[in-house]
This record gives structure tokens, C-alpha cells and sequence, in this order.
């Protein structure tokens, strides 16, 4: 997700130009402080107290120059109108948050408004179209045939979330005026391994594969999550 990522802001702006970040759901920071240390100002929102003790920890162990370009706001993204003012930000993630969000149009919405014109919106959502490949491909056939016909599922954590299906989630982003730019697919084909797996030797190779399938058809249409990138128009 990180290189596909990196090709949007790559072909959108110039340069070396140094540019607003708003990372919504940061989680422990690990996009966030990627992109700090690419030279960009970022401003990471998160709800969760551990997770913001995680970044704020990882935060605490760059260079003075990097903790410099990052702040660490507490707040679920539902809000971004009381932080931010419109049009604050060149670039806006939202990775792994929708799935817990049951009404999603109004984050969108809300995250489309602080961001500028020409601006790059980058989600990551469960594929609602391919809940039924992981119960499948462990042999839960009774859950495999229940995925076909709904967006909830229960994930790792035990926790009954949603999934967004990518026709669905194109006419919302052309409704808050920041179309689709480009999509990919994420996890093709390590979507089944678990948690605590170790990393392989060819960790490299295994990287190699998934961007690949994650830009190709068909490979991308079943992978675990999507991508999506909309632009502001």
C-alpha cells in the first residue's frame, strides 16, 4: 500500500514539494511517520489512547526534524470540521477506519472538505466483494456461502465490522467531489496468513507479487482490501 501510495503522490504533485498530510486513523503511526520523514507535514488523528501511546513513542525515537513535522490529535475523524479548516491538506488517508464507521458518507464528506483543491484522498476498505475468499479458502463453507450476500463480517479481532463494495464507494467519492482517481488491490495473496506468521526470506519477492497482482486485473477485483485514490476536484 505504501508504494501504491507513493506512485499517486508521485504523479500528482512535483517534486520535493513539501505537503499538508492529514492521516485519519493513524493507528500507531506507521504511514504517518513515513511520510514525516519524507519531508511532509503531517497531522495524525487517532481515538484509540494506546494506539496514540504507540506513536507517539515511535514519534519519540526520530530525529528532532521529523517530530517537528508531526502532531498527534485525539479524535475518531468524525470531527474534522472542528479541527481543521477547509482546505487544509494536500494529501488525506484513511486506512482501516470505514469498516468500523457504520454510516460512512458523512467521514467522507467531512474529509473531503479539508482537503485542497486538487487534492489526494487515499482509503483503505475491506472488499465486499471478496468476503467469501478467506472463510473459503480455510474450508468454512457455511460462512463462505453467508459472505456472498452481505457486507458484515467478523475480523480478526472478534468484532463484527462492515465491508464497502468498490461500485458503491465510486459514486460516493463523485458525490463529494473527489472522484476516483486510480484503485488497487491489497493482500491477494497473503490475506489467509496469520497474525504471528513469520516474514519469509523472500520477503522482497513476496512484495513483488502483491503489487503486482494489486494493479491487475483480475488478480485485484478479490483481494482483501482496496485501495482507492480520489482527487479533488
Amino acid at each position: 500500500m505504501a508504494r501504491q501510495l507513493e506512485e499517486q503522490i508521485a504523479g500528482r504533485f512535483p517534486v520535493g514539494q513539501r505537503l499538508r498530510v492529514l492521516d485519519v486513523g493513524m493507528g500507531q503511526g506507521t504511514q504517518a511517520l513515513r511520510l514525516a520523514r519524507a519531508g511532509h507535514q503531517v497531522t495524525g488523528v487517532e481515538q484509540d489512547a494506546t494506539m496514540i501511546e504507540a506513536a507517539r513513542a515511535a514519534l519519540a525515537a526520530e530525529p528532532e526534524g521529523i517530530r517537528e513535522r508531526m502532531r498527534i490529535v485525539q479524535g475518531d475523524g468524525r470531527d474534522t470540521g472542528v479541527h481543521f479548516l477547509p482546505g487544509s491538506f494536500d494529501v488525506v488517508l484513511c486506512h482501516g477506519v470505514l469498516m468500523y464507521v457504520e454510516e460512512p458518507d458523512p467521514l467522507l464528506a467531512g474529509l473531503a472538505r479539508v482537503m485542497a483543491p486538487g487534492g489526494l484522498l487515499s482509503l483503505l476498505v475491506r472488499n465486499g466483494d471478496a468476503l467469501a475468499l478467506r472463510p473459503g479458502l480455510s474450508g468454512d463453507w457455511t460462512g463462505a456461502l453467508a459472505a456472498f450476500d452481505s457486507t458484515v463480517y467478523r475480523n480478526r479481532l472478534g468484532l463484527d465490522v462492515r465491508a464497502d463494495r468498490l461500485p458503491a464507494l465510486t459514486n460516493t467519492l463523485a458525490g463529494i467531489g473527489a472522484p476516483l482517481n486510480a484503485w488497487y488491490g491489497v493482500r491477494v495473496f497473503t490475506d489467509t496468513a496469520p497474525d504471528d506468521a513469520a516474514l519469509p526470506d523472500d520477503l522482497e519477492t513476496l512484495l513483488a507479487a502483491e503489487d503486482r497482482a494489486g494493479r491487475t486485473d483480475p488478480y485485484r477485483g478479490v483481494a482483501a482490501l482496496l485501495h482507492l485514490c480520489g482527487v479533488r476536484g
